[in-house]
């Protein structure tokens, strides 16, 4: 019963819990308190165990052998999603500083706009692509987390990150990836786990965040689910058709916020603590965009599909 109505929800799985979380740091926060392993797992004290947890898990995915037969398809969609995110918070954090415009923030839109819902993609491309457009899942699963996030805050100067500090935050996917690739085995164990962890990420997010927040950045949340998905989506088809000489249908599939971007606020602030003011706030804003942009894409997704053409729907076969 509740594992089908969280399947219903976009994003379900992450959103729920962080919002459940919040609730309780916000109108009970006693409940959990109480120390111990309840504290750790149901507090924000569990926020980087848990995220670092899931990072790992996730990196035993990447197989190196999967990367020369993705790398055309899935590579295009990659970095078109990353220039597009990286310009727009760039630019607006250089222009109006850390705090951003309107309440949106650099952090809020390079989170999620850089970090696109593999689950959202892949069963698209199942829907409407081929086996490359499905192999390509391996390439973007690249950005799913902080990462990317990372190299243009501290590429751009918007964020002071040491060698040090970035290596500890994708210490856990890399490492990952090394023993996923050494033993498929391990990874096949491993793999299952990085869904698993996700709710307990969101939880012990939401339980950082008070609920007065979610409601001041409702709508900026909209927003910056709009720019994901609007301005995010037609650079990446535009991108996917001049550059891949695609249809573009795979663009706006990738025109998402990841649920794991939920964390990518929190991961940031880890690394430069200056960030940490700005979390909470960027932190509701990716979860509404999550959400948001979960419900429109597959729309516009099928839509395009059907217009312009793909694998399941040549573009010859259609009524003009």
């Amino acid at each position: 019963m509740i594992m089908k109505l969280l399947k219903k929800i976009p994003g379900g799985m992450m959103v729920v819990p962080l919002l459940l979380g919040s609730i309780i740091n916000t109108f009970f926060p006693q409940i959990v308190n109480i120390g111990s392993f309840t504290t750790a797992i149901f507090t924000n004290a569990g926020a980087a165990a848990a995220m670092g947890i899931q990072l790992f898990c996730l990196g035993t995915t990447l197989q190196v052998k999967d990367m020369p037969r993705v790398i055309k398809r899935g590579g295009i969609l990659l970095l078109a999603k990353f220039a597009i995110g990286a310009a727009i918070g760039v630019t607006i954090g250089k222009v109006c500083g850390m705090p951003g415009i309107m309440g949106l923030s650099a952090l809020a839109i390079i989170s999620a706009v850089t970090n696109s819902n593999g689950s959202v993609y892949l069963a698209l491309m199942s829907t409407y692509g081929d086996e490359s457009d499905c192999a390509a899942m391996a390439l973007l699963s690249l950005n799913d987390g902080p990462l990317f996030t990372l190299i243009a805050l501290g590429a751009s100067g918007l964020a002071n990150f040491s060698p040090m500090a970035l290596l500890a935050a994708v210490g856990p996917i890399l490492v990952g990836m090394v023993l996923g690739n050494i033993d498929k085995d391990l990874s096949k164990f491993l793999a299952p786990a990085g869904s698993i962890m996700i709710p307990f990420v969101g939880f012990t997010l939401g339980a950082g965040i008070n609920i007065t927040n979610l409601i001041k950045g409702g709508p900026q949340g909209i927003v910056l689910g709009l720019i994901t998905c609007l301005v995010g989506g037609a650079f990446i088809v535009f991108c996917d058709r001049v550059i891949g000489r695609r249809p573009g249908y795979a663009g706006w599939a990738v025109a998402t916020t990841a649920g794991n971007a939920v964390a990518v606020p929190a991961a940031v602030a880890l690394a430069d603590p200056s960030w940490a003011p700005y979390v909470s706030t960027a932190t509701v804003q990716v979860a509404a965009s999550t959400v948001l942009t979960a419900l429109i894409v597959p729309f516009i997704t099928g839509w395009w599909a059907k217009k312009y053409g793909c694998p399941q729907f040549p573009k010859e076969d259609m009524p003009q």
